[in-house]
């Protein structure tokens, strides 16, 4: 993997990422496809987005349908039909959220299937050879996740203990794949220790850095207090990932501290559950005040959905709790976040971002974004 920076305004960078599968424009916003699907949607259509990039999560994949399975199928680009760029992340995070034991030791973690019960063991390496294996562009070290308000002693044990495991992961690494291995910065929210695990990290000289451990229950402002200290220390030509973030207005505020790429679930998740991101706002599609709205979704937006489809025609599909309202929604929403990033690029380029920032955050604030 290369990274290529063409072009700064202030903190924001405009580059382009250099993988096997495609070439994708920075700052980018990776639709999440936990289990090889965008919720709902079908490759094609989250390709029509000008998504460039997906994420696939590595536990599920590995419980269901299993890393065998996915071999024969050829990999995960062939067995989902997805011919750009894969993510895929460690499954550190799920891990420690979804499976109900887990036991750390220094050789790795043991957990409990959520799904059936079923006892693994995933260790640093075995985390870097199964996400190989599934033919991944872009994979994650294994990392210990630090909860908000974990004590500065246990936080500090557990950044220590993933820049061990980030540095065995990094030894089994095969560069020769040319797919490429990020390292997770970690730290709590101490602003010493975020900086310590940069540059420890820094030093690993891994293609490209994450910056987990972020967007896990703290208030926004500390998010937004820790995220600078970390991508002043990183490496200014390598990629910076911000894992797990967020709503329009936080893809804004991550790319003024200097991040390349993000995901979420929230433009499907929001989908499911009727609302819309809109430049009018956000909008809640069961309002009753849509039930003879014939207007598009967005009358500034070029997506299908709001081509074809009128508000009042969408509020019946959620009432009647027909798929199709919540597919037109899901569409509509990746959609909207990759236009986004595609303006952000462009006044990047033009030397207008802090103009863009400032009138975009003062808009999204206060309608939801």
């Amino acid at each position: 993997m290369q990274f290529n920076l063409i072009k700064t305004d202030g903190s924001a960078r405009r580059g382009e990422v250099i993988a096997n599968h495609s070439t994708i424009q920075t700052p980018a916003f990776m639709p999440v496809g936990t289990q090889a699907t965008v919720k709902s949607l079908t490759a094609e259509e989250v390709k029509s987005t000008g998504a460039e990039i997906i994420l696939n999560n590595s536990y599920h994949l590995y419980l269901r349908p299993g890393l065998e399975l996915i071999k024969k199928a050829g990999g995960l680009h062939k067995f989902q039909n997805w011919d750009k760029s894969i993510l895929t992340d460690s499954g550190g995070y799920q891990i420690f959220s979804l499976s109900s034991l887990h036991k750390i030791t220094e050789d790795g973690l043991k957990f409990k299937s959520h799904i059936d019960g079923s006892i693994h063991f995933m260790s640093p390496e075995i985390a870097i050879e199964t996400q190989s294996a599934y033919g991944a562009d872009i994979f994650m070290s294994l990392d210990q996740p630090i909860p908000y308000g974990a004590t500065l002693k246990k936080a500090t044990e557990a950044t220590e203990l993933t820049h061990r495991w980030a540095k065995r992961g990094f030894d089994v690494y095969d560069k020769s794949t040319g797919q490429a291995l990020l390292g997770i910065v970690q730290g709590g929210f101490d602003g010493e220790l975020r900086k310590y695990s940069a540059e420890t990290l820094s030093v690993i000289n891994f293609p490209g850095y994450a910056i987990g451990g972020l967007s896990v229950g703290e208030p926004k402002e500390v998010m937004w207090e820790m995220l600078p200290i970390v991508t002043k220390v990183l490496p200014q030509t390598k990629v910076r990932y911000l894992m797990g973030v967020g709503t329009p207005t936080d893809l804004v505020r991550g790319v003024m501290n200097g991040v390349d790429i993000f995901d979420c679930v929230l433009p499907t998740r929001m989908g499911r559950n009727n609302t819309a991101f809109t430049s009018l706002g956000r909008l809640n599609m069961l309002n009753s005040k849509y039930t003879e709205d014939f207007l598009p979704l967005d009358p500034n937006c070029g997506c299908t959905t709001c081509k074809n489809y009128t508000r009042a025609y969408l509020r019946h599909l959620l009432k009647s709790k027909e798929i199709l309202g919540v597919r037109a929604l899901s569409y509509h929403n990746i959609f909207y976040y990759q236009n986004l990033m595609k303006n952000i690029r462009q006044s990047i380029e033009s030397n207008t971002f802090k103009r863009f920032a400032k009138d975009y955050l003062s808009f999204g604030d206060e309608n939801g974004l």
